[in-house]
């Protein structure tokens, strides 16, 4: 199977990601975080750093939990647009689902 290449709005919101969950481990340690989420702390290290910019559901859940964060949070933080940019369509139907 091939994997197109990520689009820069995808490489954006992996690097948005990234920074929430490495804001919310604060001080724990990433080996604790990973273990406690059933992932490797490589795949954590990746998300974190970005390499993973559009990592499984079931892996950004797992870690959200440990970290205690909604699923609705994370989202709501990684898709919101750059300062001055407008949002597409399609991002404000999204948003407009989730606060339903």
């Amino acid at each position: 199977m091939v994997r197109l290449p990520l689009t820069p709005a995808e490489v954006e919101r992996g690097q948005r990601l990234g920074a929430l969950l490495r804001r919310a481990r604060a001080e724990r340690s990433m080996l604790e975080i990973a273990l406690d989420a059933r992932v490797s702390p490589e795949t954590l290290r990746k998300i974190e750093t970005g390499r993973v910019a559009t990592p499984a559901f079931p892996t950004i859940a797992a870690i959200a939990d440990v970290l205690g964060l909604s699923l609705d949070a994370v989202w709501a933080e990684i898709t919101q647009p750059k300062h001055g940019v407008e949002p597409s369509s399609s991002d404000h139907n999204a948003r407009e689902r989730l606060a339903s």
